[in-house]
């Protein structure tokens, strides 16, 4: 036996996660947490902790599937942020969110998630995965890390996908940088629609401590040429004047759009979070769709293996992720496909400022796993049919704190 082989005898491992975003760090949980004796192994290409770009927003519903998980208290030093902002030219809603949601670097949210799976007994190990292939019995790693089951976590540019020739949907462009907060946006996120090269969007969300998350994204075309970093950055400064000032670690990173038809794969190979091409198309969210998909495919992973039959890991992901997600998924590609429409996105928020329940709908489709209800839909209607003026305000807006 070479020494090649003798490494891969000792390196057999019950499932191991490729990337250790919020993706990878719940399936190592989601596993561990329902089976506590298995191997798990953890693998990603940098240490932790680590910058990723990212708009920072966790919405509360993330923390409610980590505790299902055995995992609280993840962020309960952090400041929350209750109001939301959504504009749209001469259209603005502003309201408190029925949740308050939290701003989170990703260098810390990710780090604590990693700490949490470690905790619950998975091994990190810094390596960057080139290959994939499939076995008798076994996915192999690299020719040398053998695995029963094997979960792509690894982002917008998987290697794990592209083994599995899984196509990629559409995809968004976004720039992301760290600045001051401004008077205008402390206390809030707040969400700048453009009216040129839809859908797109500008960003400031404030992290609490003096500084927004603040960015620009929009929506890539076959048709036009993808934005350059000086147009993201001109295009970013034109929705929200000022935000830039003072700005720091700027970093572009493409959003794989969820569509209707998203369909997780059978056998011992599974993909999640922005690997699976699951980032919301209406609000460019994907940590909550990266800890649902993951903690699911972790738990899928642990039974298959009680089973006997790893693969039938890919099944049981897609038995329970169908009642997660799928419905969603298909609410909000008609959502994204509606306010392609200037009239219908703009008769949205006029909605939403009209009617807190129509408010609190659109932030659950946004973030979470809502749906359009009927109650959207009848304010959707109205607004269409008599548009209620073109700004109106929760009356309760909290006092302005002054920028550190």
């Amino acid at each position: 036996m070479s020494p090649r082989e003798e490494r891969r005898d000792k390196e057999r491992w019950d499932l191991v996660v490729v990337g250790a975003g919020p993706a990878g760090a719940a399936t190592a949980i989601g596993a561990l947490h329902a089976e506590p004796r298995l191997r798990v192994l953890l693998l990603d290409r940098a240490d932790f902790p680590r910058d990723k770009a990212c708009g920072d927003g966790v919405a509360p519903h993330v923390l409610d599937l980590l505790a299902e998980a055995g995992v609280t208290g993840l962020l309960a030093d952090r400041t929350p942020v209750d109001r939301l902002r959504l504009v749209r030219g001469g259209v603005e809603a502003e309201r408190t969110m029925a949740r308050p949601a939290y701003v989170v670097p990703r260098a810390v949210l990710d780090a604590r998630l990693v700490e949490a799976a470690v905790a619950a007994g998975a091994e990190l190990r810094r390596h960057r995965v080139r290959a994939l292939h499939e076995e008798p019995g076994c996915v192999v790693l690299d020719g040398e890390l053998p695995a029963a089951v094997v979960v792509g976590a690894d982002g917008a540019h998987s290697v794990v996908r592209r083994a599995l020739d899984r196509p990629r949907g559409p995809v968004a462009l976004a720039i992301r940088g760290y600045a001051p907060v401004t008077a205008a946006h402390a206390g809030r996120q707040v969400i700048e629609l453009g009216t040129e090269h839809q859908p797109s969007y500008a960003w400031s969300f404030d992290s609490g401590d003096g500084t927004a998350n603040v960015g620009y994204g929009e929506v890539l075309h076959d048709d036009r040429p993808a934005p350059t970093r000086a147009e993201l950055f001109e295009r970013l400064e034109r929705l929200l004047p000022g935000v830039t000032a003072g700005g720091t670690d700027w970093k572009g990173h493409h959003l794989p759009l969820s569509t209707a038809w998203w369909r997780p794969r059978n056998g011992r190979v599974l993909l999640v979070g922005d690997a699976a091409g699951l980032v919301n198309p209406l609000t460019g969210e994907g940590i909550f769709y990266a800890v649902a998909t993951g903690l699911a495919a972790g738990r899928a992973a642990a039974e298959a293996l009680r089973r006997g039959s790893p693969e039938r890991a890919g099944a049981l992901h897609r038995r329970s992720t169908r009642t997660i997600l799928l419905p969603h998924l298909r609410h909000t590609a008609l959502a994204a496909t509606l306010t392609r429409s200037s009239r219908v996105l703009e008769a949205g928020i006029a909605a939403a400022a009209a009617d807190q329940r129509v408010f609190d709908d659109l932030v659950e489709l946004g973030l979470a796993r809502g749906r359009l209800t009927p109650s959207l839909a009848l304010g959707l209607g109205r607004a269409l049919l008599r548009p209620p003026p073109a700004t109106r305000l929760d009356p309760r807006p909290p006092a302005l704190k002054e920028p550190a």
